[in-house]
């Protein structure tokens, strides 16, 4: 059966268009994994790549710059991404920039972010390796919530417990709320301190005013003991002597006491005196008699005064004397 022409213009048009989206099938998909253009390779390190795959893409503040050209594990812990990134893009990036793995959107495929730090720093170049941050993963968040809902019902529970303990007026919290006269009893014992820390603020406030008023006053006494440092040590020297003159006083009441005891002791002559009856009966005679003697001597002088035998004599003493005080008086 031979072909028509129509045919054969059909099966030219097939091969045709089948090749123009096959090339350009080939071309997107090679522009897409950068085959097509010059890229630099980066590397980063990662505990969990939380399902990123190679292919993934890369972006820089919000801009597809490449794609995840492998995933390494290298040992139970760490997992080394390599990355192409496109050759107008790395004059951007600096070393300190930090690569992150997240998702495109809320349910997207995975995506490797390059976030930039701050500060200066040199651009990177072929090959270099990146910090890396590792985010907490959606399987790390169940897991969070499963152990904070299970601690929410222990509470739930435990308040539960306190709560019907409370109204059933078990222990103190549960007798305050039941018992409406300690409750009464506890307000007013509250009321008290409140005004007796009220009356201790005013009464510190008052101290502080006295002890600021002398300190700025010199003119009161307190005030000038307080402030003049000479003053002070004057009255610390007074109160020295005071001590001492103190001392000395009890000094001398201890030396006029054992003088008293001695006068009231059987012992000196002061004693003997004043106790010995007999002396001071022989005393008072001797007195007496010295008295009476002196009495009859003055009589005695007064005769021979009279006698003529001494009158002449009597009488030169007495113009001596006048002319004495006569002289005097001139």
């Amino acid at each position: 059966m031979k072909q028509t022409s129509s045919q054969k213009l059909r099966l030219g048009l097939f091969v045709i268009i089948g090749s123009i989206i096959f090339i350009a099938a080939i071309y997107l998909i090679g522009q897409r994994q950068n085959m097509f253009e010059k890229t630099y390779t980066l590397s980063a390190f990662f505990q969990n790549v939380n399902g990123l795959q190679r292919g993934n893409n890369v972006r820089y503040s919000g801009i597809d710059i490449g794609t995840v050209k492998a995933i390494t594990m290298i040992n139970d812990s760490t997992i080394k991404v390599d990355m192409n990134i496109q050759e107008k893009i790395i004059t951007h990036i600096k070393k300190n920039a930090i690569a992150t793995i997240g998702s495109d959107g809320l349910v997207g495929n995975m995506i490797l972010n390059i976030v930039p730090s701050k500060g200066p720093s040199e651009l990177i170049s072929n090959g270099d390796i990146i910090e890396s941050y590792s985010k907490i993963g959606a399987d790390d968040i169940l897991s969070t919530l499963s152990v904070s809902s299970e601690n929410a019902a222990i509470l739930t529970s435990d308040l539960l417990k306190i709560t019907t303990a409370m109204l059933e007026g078990k222990g103190t919290v549960g007798l305050l709320l039941n018992d409406t006269i300690m409750a009464q009893d506890l307000k007013q014992s509250v009321n008290n301190l409140k005004r007796a820390s009220r009356g201790a603020t005013n009464t510190i406030n008052e101290l502080n005013e006295i002890i600021t008023s002398l300190k700025i006053e010199d003119n009161t006494v307190l005030g000038m003991l307080l402030n003049d440092s000479i003053s002070g040590q004057k009255l610390k020297t007074v109160v020295s002597n005071l001590e001492t003159s103190s001392n000395e006083i009890e000094g001398m009441l201890v030396n006029i006491n054992s003088v008293v005891e001695d006068f009231n002791s059987s012992e000196g002559a002061f004693n003997y005196i004043t106790k010995d009856t007999s002396l001071v009966n022989s005393l008072q005679s001797t007195l007496k008699n010295i008295n009476e003697g002196t009495e009859k001597f003055d009589q005695n002088m007064e005769a021979l005064k009279h006698n003529f035998l001494f009158r002449g004599y009597f009488k030169k003493l007495e113009r001596q004397e006048k002319r004495e005080a006569k002289n005097e008086d001139d």
